[in-house]
């Protein structure tokens, strides 16, 4: 029962962005503020990233179930804000503080589920949590048409009431964990730092390139703010009793390899979610309202993927094994996606894409077991959020640079084969609606087709290329043994070390 009620609120954390993209078009059509557009999903994903490794902290500080049920309550209110706006200013700033709240959700769900549920048997929920993700990918655009069609768009929001307040009600009814209060004061100075140091590059990675050029003064400013924040942020880590993000848990070798894993699959994942619909529906005439179901293979084999490598985690105590063979299939589908054309067929596409759903599937959930076995107890909060963070910044940054290659090679192949005329059509984003599309003529259809092709073609060949650094870190990763099993997974010698037993029977 604990665990459904986490995983409608990882659902509800992994649906919102899902359904509000389907219905951002209509949204802009009722409030206007075309220009804002980019704010509506900045606003959120700076608040959310900003936020993620303060929830963790108070987690541990003042205990899990009371921090998680407020970071609940808040995307509720951020929600039901977000539905009653008036004019795009009120909706990005109710998105602000939905994005609050849904940091805590996916951080709260991790580090409850690292308190309860031991390593050694942590794979058995992987499948649970890989179907969690499937649901919201595939189901999210399908429910956020829907909605948006027969009852508006506001409700593309208010749909998030109900499913919080049955999580609301399970969790404070069937969760207990011990209560904590602790005397050491929130590190305030780190997390303003912290959290100047994120926004800064999240707007580096939303803005560059697109409202601003790279070399600019606002760009540029941006980053000498962001690095200067982040140097003072760890001077300040090192003096302070009590850190928001206590930077021993770097010391870890295993920690900071898997760190730098996260970061590659959500720089990926993200990009690779963001030009594959764009393909099928530009370049193989896929339906718009329907592109949830173009990801299918991928979800599903990354969700069996997922609960097979769980459930081997969870019989012999190895994960590494996963995590070196998640990089090379990861690599490999990236490569693969890299030869689509404009001939390539969706059931070649979707066999290239399972490929790469089945790198992911050895990789999402390992990767957190990792990071959460390669620290203590105490600190659970702050591994589980800053696994999170770096798996967040790295789907920020991936959108944002493959969106840059993308847009340039759009632009330049459009160029080549219709003249400089084409420049006007792809300067606003590369993005054409394809009921836009279907009007044009034959010869600006195909052209238009070859050039997103050349663009995907670019942007899985560099993600191929920056994914071969996740397999070469996975190599270095240490076969440690999970808490709460055999002290050998190799072998199945020996016993759970006591310490390591009293730290779960108190967590549980």
């Amino acid at each position: 029962m604990v665990l459904f009620a986490l995983m409608i609120a990882m659902l509800l954390a992994m649906l919102d962005n899902m359904i509000v993209g389907t219905a951002m078009p209509t949204i802009v059509g009722e409030l206007g503020g075309l220009a804002h557009l980019s704010w509506v999903v900045t606003a959120y994903t700076l608040a959310t990233a900003a936020s993620t490794p303060i929830w963790g902290k108070l987690g541990d500080m003042y205990g899990r179930k009371g921090v998680f049920l407020t970071s609940i309550v808040l995307f509720l209110i951020g929600s039901a804000l977000s539905g009653m706006a008036q004019d795009m200013n009120q909706l990005i700033g109710f998105r602000a503080v939905q994005g609050l709240g849904a940091g805590g959700l996916m951080v709260g769900v991790m580090a409850i589920i690292g308190d309860l549920i031991p390593p050694r048997e942590r794979g058995k929920y992987q499948g649970m949590m890989a179907g969690v993700m499937a649901v919201a990918m595939i189901g999210g655009p399908l429910v956020g048409g829907t909605i948006t069609d027969h009852l508006g768009w506001r409700w593309s929001f208010y749909i998030n009431l109900p499913l919080g307040a049955i999580a609301l009600i399970m969790v404070t009814a069937v969760l207990h964990l011990p209560k904590k209060r602790s005397r050491t004061r929130i590190d305030y100075a780190g997390a303003a730092l912290l959290t100047i140091g994120i926004t800064s590059l999240v707007l580096i990675t939303t803005w560059g390139g697109t409202q601003y050029a790279w070399l600019s003064g606002q760009i540029v400013g941006l980053g000498i703010l962001g690095v200067v924040a982040l140097i003072a942020f760890l001077f300040v880590e090192r003096k302070v009793s009590d850190p928001v993000l206590p930077l021993h848990i770097f010391r870890n070798g295993n920690f900071s390899l898997v760190t730098v894993i996260g970061f590659l699959v959500g720089f990926v994942m993200f990009g690779s979610m963001t030009f594959l619909p764009l393909f099928q529906q530009s370049v193989q005439g896929a339906s718009a309202t329907n592109s949830g179901l173009l990801l299918l293979p991928m979800l599903l084999s990354m969700m069996v993927v997922s609960l097979i490598a769980g459930r081997v985690t969870t019989q012999t105590g190895r994960y590494k094994i996963f995590v070196t063979l998640g990089g090379a299939l990861i690599t490999v589908g990236l490569a693969l996606l890299a030869l689509m054309d404009t001939d390539t067929t969706r059931f070649t596409s979707g066999a290239y894409m399972a490929v790469l759903g089945a790198g992911m599937g050895c990789l999402m959930q390992t990767t957190m077991l990792i990071a959460q076995n390669s620290v203590e107890m105490k600190d659970m909060g702050v591994g589980s959020s800053s696994a999170t963070l770096f798996r967040t910044i790295g789907g920020s940054f991936g959108v944002a640079i493959l969106g840059a290659i993308f847009t340039n090679e759009l632009q330049s192949t459009m160029v080549a084969r219709l003249g400089k005329a084409a420049e006007k059509m792809t300067s606003g984003g590369a993005q054409m609606d394809p009921k836009g599309l279907a009007k044009l003529p034959a010869p600006v259809k195909d052209a238009y087709a070859h050039a997103v092709a050349s663009g995907t073609h670019h942007v899985f060949l560099w993600g191929a290329a920056i994914s071969v650094v996740g397999f070469i870190a996975a190599w270095f990763l240490k076969e440690v043994p999970l808490r709460g099993g055999p002290a050998k997974p190799a072998d199945g010698a020996g016993a759970e070390a006591p310490a390591e037993r009293a730290m779960v029977v108190e967590a549980v």
